[in-house]
């Protein structure tokens, strides 16, 4: 815009030529002046300013006065060309006007590019001013940006810690997981174990049950054999009969097994003492004989008597007889002849 502003206002080559063609456009004129035979000589006095016009510096305008005035000092040493004053003097005006115009126009355009120059200085100043706050607008948004990147960073170091802790956490648990399932294998192993113990148990249930049926069966068998058996003394599971009659060791045995039953065996003192009360101290045969080897006493069952109850001095064989079974009487036992005839105590075993 200033260049261009420049190029009309200040070009004087262009004001120049417009006025060299105003001057040219007067010469007709000079016909009402052309009584003397000088248009020869005043076309090249007016080239000669054409020229000078033409070839006008625009910053310096002395010097085309100075060529106007050795113009007009040229024209005045012609004595002959007198007559053409006036016009030389108008040509002088005109030119001297043309001047004055052009100065005025450079004054003009020195004073609009003046005010362009500052406008564009104050654009400019507006323009840094504008650009040095975006610069610092940028450099706090470099600075936010490098501060969130920061921040940025230290929160995926601080997730990449936290995946870390993650993936141990899930490895311990995946060994827990592990470490149940294995425990979970060896509880079913157990809980089978314990449904085939279970079935077991069961089994030894009904079997239990079918044997405590058959046990009440026999109760209540002997129960009713109680009723019919009125000189049978009941104790601890088993019956027991002492006789009245006195018969020998071997047909008091006979008595016994004939009625399901067999001569007493005495385990403990308590039935001891249940013996020595029930039959009031008297000589009654019991189930201990050695007849099958001397010296090696045993129950009818074939059993070694586990404690014994000997008299002091017994078991001794008296007088070189054999005394190959036993008696109870009230200080213990006694080994007597088996052919004697004594009172026995029978006993048959309800509960084994």
């Amino acid at each position: 815009m200033l260049k261009s502003r420049s190029s009309q206002h200040c070009n004087p080559l262009e004001v120049s030529a417009s006025n060299n063609l105003t001057f040219n456009s007067n010469r007709p004129n000079m016909s009402y002046y052309g009584n003397m035979g000088i248009e020869h000589e005043m076309d090249r006095e007016d080239d000669e300013e054409m020229n000078i016009y033409i070839n006008v510096d625009p910053i310096n305008s002395s010097h085309v006065r100075t060529e106007t005035e050795n113009s007009e000092t040229k024209r005045q040493q012609t004595p002959q060309h007198t007559g053409s004053d006036t016009v030389r003097n108008r040509s002088s005006r005109a030119s001297s006007v043309c001047l004055v115009l052009l100065c005025v126009l450079l004054l003009t355009a020195v004073i609009v590019l003046c005010v362009l120059i500052k406008s564009k200085s104050t654009n400019c100043s507006e323009e840094t001013h504008q650009l040095l706050t975006q610069i610092t607008n940028l450099t706090e948004e470099r600075d936010q940006q490098q501060t969130k990147n920061t921040n940025l960073t230290k929160e995926r170091d601080e997730l990449l810690t936290k995946n870390m802790q993650l993936a141990k956490e899930r490895d311990e648990l995946l060994t827990k997981n592990m470490q149940l399932a294995k425990e979970r294998d060896e509880l079913l192993t157990k809980n089978m174990q314990l449904a085939k113990e279970r079935d077991g148990l069961s089994s030894t249930n009904l079997d239990l049950i079918k044997h405590r049926d058959q046990l009440n069966k026999e109760k209540n068998e002997l129960s009713k054999s109680l009723q019919e058996m009125d000189e049978w003394i009941y104790y601890k599971s088993s019956l027991y009969f002492i006789s009245t009659e006195k018969k020998s060791w071997t047909e008091s045995r006979r008595y016994c097994t004939e009625r399901g039953a067999d001569l007493i065996i005495i385990n403990n003192s308590e039935e001891q003492g249940f013996v020595k009360k029930i039959s009031a101290g008297v000589k009654v045969w019991i189930g201990l004989t050695d007849r099958d080897v001397e010296g090696r006493w045993k129950w009818v069952d074939s059993s070694t008597p586990t404690a014994g109850f000997w008299t002091s001095g017994e078991p001794d064989s008296h007088d070189g007889i054999d005394e190959d079974c036993a008696v109870n009487y009230e200080p213990g036992w006694a080994d007597y002849p088996c052919n004697h005839l004594l009172q026995w105590i029978c006993e048959k075993v309800i509960l084994k």
